[in-house]
């Protein structure tokens, strides 16, 4: 049905949908749980917060892993090459997460504030960390990854953790949190009222409007570093063989895509406003258009910097020819095709579960519902 080259571009897009997904839905309970010790004044509110994302946050990983999986299938040395670089990072972000099934499942379990202070900030560590470490993961693709390829593909990270902790990748940190905890804001905005509600929009208002200045600063850096190009022919229909190209940096490369298309610039602009539309309709209380104008944020962030990388996924800054790219680092043509197959079956069924389970338990939790359901509850 479909050529190789354009299966290769197809997947490009999917895995930018699963991770935009992924940062949308998930992204907005790891946001509430960042404002959750914040926010939630007594052991009543912060029940009331974690209870508008306790029914959902298990099937918002579903976006998580599936965009996990669809690495592993379709972009095997990218998922090799990032699992081996950035191996502490990414466990970092796993002992991160073990605080939040532990934390929404056991929290309520016991009734002694300390205890549920604990939980409180072990929700909080479990989401605001990897939060943090998945900008500054994005961060790093746009500085180059130090990594290099044997005549086996075998790849060898020669970087350390804390060279990911660039100034400039811990901007892009910051952009994530900021984003999220936006996201969070909102969407906890959308399904509270009252003080809970006054002080949510407070934060939240302050976090988009961080994230607008911090993704700012971040532009015009971008603007700044050396970007990487392809000056050599490359066969679009060949199999995985990174090492068949020549690569060369220029100064302000990561813009070129953006030259060429002009159009392409809606992303960025976006990402710009739309946090400050959010921020208006906040202030009206049109809550759930908020969280739409939040979410096209996120959408538009992550975009501007996916349209800047393409078509590399992870360059490297160690050995430039062994950058990976959409071109030589995806699987065979059979694979991506059943994939899609798949990917076509299912997607559509996550999107209707998640969307009704959503509209069946819509609504504002309150102190009173806490109250009548005291056992039934997180």
């Amino acid at each position: 049905m479909f050529d190789y080259e354009t299966l290769k571009f197809i997947w490009w897009l999917l895995v930018g949908t699963l991770l935009i997904g992924f940062a949308i839905m998930d992204g907005h309970d790891m946001g509430v749980c960042s404002l959750l010790p914040f926010v939630g004044k007594t052991d009543e509110e912060r029940r009331v917060i974690i209870n508008t994302i306790g029914p959902h946050w298990e099937g918002n990983q579903v976006w998580f892993i599936t965009a996990g999986g669809a690495i592993f299938a379709a972009l095997p040395l990218v998922y090799a090459t990032a699992f081996s670089g950035f191996y502490w990072a990414l466990m970092a972000v796993l002992w991160a997460l073990f605080f939040r099934p532990v934390g929404f499942k056991y929290r309520s379990m016991v009734k002694d504030i300390r205890w549920r202070r604990a939980w409180d900030w072990g929700l909080f560590i479990g989401s605001f960390i990897p939060a943090l470490i998945f900008g500054v993961a994005f961060g790093n693709l746009l500085l180059g990854v130090p990594f290099s390829f044997d005549e086996y593909l075998v790849s060898t990270y020669s970087g350390s953790f804390f060279e990911l902790l660039h100034p400039f990748a811990l901007l892009c940190g910051l952009v994530s949190v900021s984003m999220l905890i936006m996201q969070g804001g909102v969407y906890l905005a959308h399904r509270t009222m009252g003080d809970i509600q006054v002080r949510t929009i407070r934060f939240s208002s302050v976090s988009a409007i961080l994230m607008v200045l911090l993704f700012v600063v971040a532009g015009f850096w971008v603007a700044n570093l050396d970007g990487y190009v392809i000056v050599s022919h490359v066969d679009k229909g060949a199999l995985i063989d990174p090492l068949s190209k020549t690569i060369e940096r220029q100064a302000g490369a990561w813009l070129d895509n953006y030259h060429a298309n002009s159009s392409l610039w809606t992303f960025p602009v976006l990402g710009v406003l739309m946090p400050l539309l959010a921020v208006g309709l906040l202030k009206w209380r049109r809550t759930l258009l908020a969280f739409f104008a939040s979410s096209l944020a996120v959408l538009s962030v992550i975009m501007t910097v996916g349209v800047a990388l393409f078509p590399f996924y992870m360059p490297s800054s160690s050995s430039l020819s062994a950058s990976l790219t959409v071109w030589d680092s995806t699987s065979s043509h059979l694979t991506l095709m059943i994939m899609l197959y798949v990917l076509v079956l299912i997607l559509p069924v996550v999107v209707a579960y998640t969307s009704w389970a959503y509209a069946v338990m819509r609504g504002k939790v309150t102190k009173a519902y806490i109250k009548e359901n005291e056992h039934m509850l997180y």
